[in-house]
C-alpha cells in the first residue's frame, strides 16, 4: 500500500506542501550561495527592461536575489504564502505562480526605468498574496475567505510595496505580481465574486 501525497479534490497534505516549499526555498538559498561565491555573476540574469535578454529573464529573475538581506526578506513570505496556495493543489499553485511570474515580469520589462536590473521572488510572493486575498470571493468557499482574511491581517502591510517611493524596490514587480495573483484567482475560480 503506497502513501498518497494528495487528498480528495487534488489538495496536498500540509506535510507535502511544506516539504515542497522548503525544497524550493533551498534552491533560492543555493543559488544565492553560488551567486555570492562567483562574484554576483548570476545577478546578470535579472530583468533588463525592454531588452531581448530581459524577456528570457522573466522566468529566471524570480530565482535570484540581490544579496542576503534581499533573500532573507523574501524567505518567510515565500514559504508561508506558497504553502497556503500549494495545499489547494498543484494545478492552482502552478497556475497562480506562472501567472504571477508572467504578469510581474511583463510589468518590470515594460515599466521599469531603462538600464535598471530587477530580480527576486517578491513578484511571485505578491502574486500568491493577491491570489489568496481574493480566491475565496471567487470560489465562494468560507475556508478560503477565512484564509484570505488571515493573510490580509498578517501580510496586508506589505501591500504598500506596490506603491512607488522606496529606492531599490521594484514597485513594478510588486504591482505586477499582485495583479497576476488577482487575475489567476479570477480565471481559476470564477468570473464574478459570489
Amino acid at each position: 500500500m503506497g502513501l498518497s501525497t494528495t487528498r480528495p479534490g487534488g489538495r496536498l497534505g500540509a506535510g507535502t506542501a511544506l516539504v515542497v516549499m522548503g525544497g524550493l526555498l533551498g534552491v533560492l538559498w543555493t543559488l544565492e550561495i553560488v551567486d555570492q561565491a562567483s562574484g554576483n555573476s548570476l545577478d546578470g540574469y535579472g530583468i533588463r527592461p525592454r531588452t531581448d535578454e530581459g524577456l528570457v529573464s522573466v522566468f529566471l529573475a524570480p530565482w535570484l536575489h540581490g544579496g542576503w538581506p534581499h533573500l532573507m526578506s523574501n524567505s518567510v513570505p515565500f514559504v508561508v504564502l506558497g504553502f497556503l496556495v500549494l495545499i489547494e493543489g498543484w494545478r492552482s499553485w502552478v497556475w497562480a505562480t506562472l501567472t504571477a511570474v508572467v504578469v510581474s515580469g511583463a510589468a518590470v520589462w515594460l515599466l521599469s526605468p531603462p538600464g535598471s536590473l530587477t530580480l527576486g521572488a517578491s513578484g511571485v510572493v505578491f502574486g500568491w498574496l493577491g491570489y489568496l486575498l481574493v480566491r475565496g470571493f471567487y470560489s465562494g468557499r468560507g475556508v478560503q475567505m477565512a484564509i484570505g482574511l488571515a493573510v490580509l491581517l498578517v501580510y496586508g502591510g506589505v501591500l504598500w510595496g506596490v506603491l512607488p517611493g522606496q529606492p531599490g524596490i521594484s514597485c513594478q514587480g510588486h504591482f505586477g505580481g499582485a495583479l497576476g495573483g488577482l487575475l489567476a484567482a479570477r480565471l481559476r475560480h470564477g468570473r464574478s465574486p459570489r
